[in-house]
């Protein structure tokens, strides 16, 4: 699916329709040093294996494409929940009405 990079829809901190540039939102990098990931390590440690059955096969074919909307009039970020998808492009011009 092709997207715009513009598209014009409502911003909450505006309190009106203003135009949003598009971007594909992106998963941070973890920590390490988080408790989830240091209790997880911990429950691995020593015989026992895994502590959950480790994922041989995904269920589903396609992921959930996620936009970050930037208002260009104060620059707000909100985050939209996407679609599935197998593929999304982002592309130069037109605009778009946000639904």
């Amino acid at each position: 699916m092709k997207m715009p990079n513009v598209v014009t829809t409502y911003c909450p901190r505006c309190h009106k329709h203003t135009e949003h540039s598009v971007s594909l939102y992106k998963k941070g990098k973890d920590r390490k040093t988080a408790w989830g990931a240091r209790r997880h390590e911990w429950e691995k440690k020593g015989y026992g294996g895994q502590k959950e059955p480790e994922l041989k096969r995904t269920a589903k074919t396609t992921k959930k494409q996620t936009l970050k909307l930037k208002c260009r009039a104060c620059g707000y970020v909100s985050v939209r929940e996407g679609m599935r998808l197998k593929k999304l492009e982002i592309v130069e011009g037109g605009r778009s009405k946000g639904g």
